[in-house]
């Protein structure tokens, strides 16, 4: 074989420049981007503006975030949202206190070892779970709680309904992070003779654990927004409720569509105070969600 033979033999493959219609073709998908998110952006942008300039004056009052509307007349602008905001937190917390464990064990059971009929029965009914609206779930519990085991209106059937919109997020979230984690994780452990249980527990969740709270956060974020299980499961208070199983407990989606009603500018301004506070605390979720992510990505990289 002579040098020249060589040559040709090893020689790469010759790069054709771009043609100038696939050029023309890329360029505009950009601006077709740029200018379909530039719409979207429009009325986010606009909604939060308006959300802020109108509630900032509320949530900026001295007694806004530690008193209630206990005793507080319709045009008087005073009080806070102490007894909405508490009344928020603990119905999603109580609805995170059922669905995270349920809908963890459910997803590691669809990943791990959903095979079969079960497996695709438990995906189609998550499925069908994720689409119901919350007016349905709400009235579901309301009848199977309330109307059929004659328990009273209260935020524990509120959380009840919230653990029906949760559960499906989480459920997904957590399928699609153990997904993520490569078989080579799974096939080392089963090599040195590590059981199943003991190799999801130890090295499937934990690899896959920064993603799953993420998701868990963003499904908490979620669920402190709707409006109908409050509306149909539990009576707005104007003043704070520690007891979740009795009597009417606010909350931030709850005191909205109250003070909706009232004509006076203090009702407006609650309004808008209120909406700024949840949009502030969703929004909180969110940060959190992604400070978790990156702190526990950032543990496990340096561990190994």
């Amino acid at each position: 074989m002579t040098l020249t033979t060589l040559d040709a033999a090893v020689k790469g493959p010759t790069f054709h420049p771009i043609s100038l219609s696939r050029k023309i073709k890329n360029h505009l998908a950009a601006v077709l981007f740029l200018v379909s998110f530039l719409i979207a952006l429009v009325p986010l942008v606009w909604v939060l503006y308006t959300v802020l300039a109108r509630g900032f004056r509320a949530i900026t009052s001295p007694t806004w975030w530690m008193n209630s509307l206990y005793g507080v007349l319709p045009e008087e602008f005073a009080g806070g949202v102490y007894h909405a905001i508490y009344g928020s937190l603990v119905q999603a917390a109580i609805a995170a206190a059922f669905s995270v464990p349920l809908g963890i064990m459910v997803g590691v059971y669809l990943v791990e070892y959903g095979r079969g009929w079960l497996a695709r029965v438990t995906t189609f009914m998550v499925d069908i779970l994720a689409g119901v609206p919350s007016i349905v779930a709400a009235l579901f519990i309301f009848a199977a709680w309330i109307t059929t085991l004659g328990f009273q209106q209260s935020a524990f059937a509120v959380a009840l309904a919230l653990v029906l919109l949760m559960l499906p997020l989480v459920v997904r979230s957590t399928e699609e992070m153990l997904k993520l984690v490569p078989d080579e994780l799974r096939e080392a452990s089963y090599a040195l003779g590590v059981p199943k249980w003991k190799t999801i527990v130890r090295v499937v969740i934990p690899t896959a654990l920064p993603g799953m709270i993420s998701g868990i956060l963003l499904a908490l974020a979620r669920v402190l927004g709707e409006t109908a299980p409050v509306l149909i499961l539990v009576g707005y208070s104007t003043a704070i409720n520690f007891d979740i199983f009795e009597g009417n407990m606010a909350s931030l989606p709850l005191l909205i569509y109250t003070e909706l009603k009232n004509p006076e500018a203090a009702g407006g301004m609650r309004v808008w105070g209120a909406a700024l506070t949840l949009i502030l605390i969703v929004a909180l979720l969110y940060v959190l969600a992604a400070l978790v992510n990156r702190f526990l990505t950032r543990n496990r990289t340096k561990t190994r």
